[in-house]
């Protein structure tokens, strides 16, 4: 009957423990692509912990060949990875501040860091492969 008991307040010190533990604020992950500017790239790269942005122009064929793909992997990957779309022809400051030279270019922000650049117009499962070691 002890055993029981030392059992039971465990089990009861580790609940309280976690009921009096501060809980990390949870941020909402958008399912489709948010729409990302020279104003708010650095607020949307550091809001998300992984945020993967389609950097590209209306005029661009490859660009609009991955659009439908961008707006499926949002939803796919939603609560992994927030998708954004940034177009370069109504945001130089951005494309010039990262260099992008060639559209669509896909960069991948993880904790608000620039850590991989993916340019082309990728097939769907070539493109979730390349994400898939950042989730």
């Amino acid at each position: 009957m002890d055993e029981l008991e030392e059992i039971k307040k465990k089990k009861m010190e580790k609940m309280m423990s976690e009921i009096n533990k501060p809980h990390e604020p949870t941020i909402e992950l958008p399912g489709k692509p948010i729409i990302v500017t020279d104003a708010t790239v650095d607020a949307a790269s550091n809001q998300y912990p992984l945020l993967i942005l389609d950097c590209w122009a209306e005029w661009c064929g490859p660009c609009r060949m991955i659009g439908p793909i961008i707006e499926e992997l949002a939803a796919e990957m939603n609560g992994r990875a927030v998708f954004g779309k940034l177009n370069v022809d109504e945001n130089p400051q951005t494309a010039n501040r990262f260099r992008i030279s060639a559209i669509p270019t896909l960069m991948v922000f993880k904790d608000g860091k620039l850590i991989d650049k993916l340019v082309g117009a990728y097939p769907k499962p070539s493109l979730v492969a390349k994400i898939q070691k950042y989730l």
